[in-house]
């Protein structure tokens, strides 16, 4: 988006782990063999074998999301039970892929691919305003809006006109119509009010306003953009009760 986006920054607080459960069950077997010497039935010098134990069974570990390794796991709150992926194409790429994933039984469900962009020249971990790249990170998702009326949003909406939007692109494609849907990134931001409010708890230099929005067509400022009928989806999935965060940041810094 144009810049002026398991907590404001999970990626700076520690979050409680989420633990993988695994297990490993050995067969215990046994080579003990009697012998019996009686004077009857069994002859001298014959054997009994004793069975060995059934092996036990482990419990098999929860499915994990794909491609994020360890750290980025951990930065996860226990209580999040929506999580939205969005894997970078490399460092220095606006390309990008969203997946929205559920919690089950059986571990973290994947729903579709989306393609998508992010900001025209990558990702950082160290994200200030005007640099052109996406933070990489853990964020929570609380609040929504646009210049459009709630098309059925689960998040708090802030319907305004505020959300309008004009000019072109880095690609020379036209913006309006980029923010007719959002979802707000909590980065550097106050949860619990509208996208466009300017409060930035790490000042003004870390940027904000950092957005999932509509799709232009090319590169953002920072922000994450899918198509307008993939954040119409988002905004009916995201549930405040599930506790949704998104994971964000290239491959590579997402499997680390």
């Amino acid at each position: 988006m144009v810049s002026p986006s398991p907590r404001v920054l999970l990626s700076g607080l520690g979050a409680v782990a989420l633990t993988a459960l695994a297990g490993c069950g050995t067969a215990v077997g046994s080579g003990a063999q009697d012998h019996a010497a009686t004077s009857g039935g069994t002859p001298p010098g014959a054997v009994r074998t004793v069975p060995a134990p059934a092996p036990t069974t482990a419990s098999p570990a929860p499915r994990m999301p794909a491609g994020i390794g360890p750290d980025m796991l951990a930065r996860i709150p226990r209580q999040s039970r929506q999580l939205v992926v969005v894997t970078g194409r490399g460092i220095d790429s606006s390309q990008a892929t969203v997946v929205v994933y559920s919690w089950t039984a059986g571990g973290w469900q994947p729903g579709a691919v989306w393609p998508a962009h992010n900001a025209k020249d990558g990702w950082t971990t160290d994200h200030h305003g005007g640099d052109l790249r996406s933070p990489i990170g853990v964020f929570t998702l609380s609040d929504a809006g646009g210049l459009r009326a709630d098309p059925g949003s689960k998040l708090p909406y802030h319907h305004s006109g505020g959300f309008h939007v004009g000019g072109r692109g880095f690609e020379g494609e036209p913006l309006a119509g980029s923010f007719d849907y959002v979802v707000a990134i909590d980065y550097n931001r106050k949860p619990g009010t509208s996208p466009l409010d300017w409060t930035r708890p790490l000042g003004a230099s870390r940027g904000g306003g950092i957005w999932f929005h509509v799709d232009h067509g090319g590169p953002t400022h920072g922000c994450v953009s899918v198509s307008q009928a993939h954040m119409k989806q988002l905004l009916a999935t995201l549930d405040p009760a599930l506790h949704p965060v998104v994971v964000m940041g290239d491959a590579a810094s997402l499997a680390a």
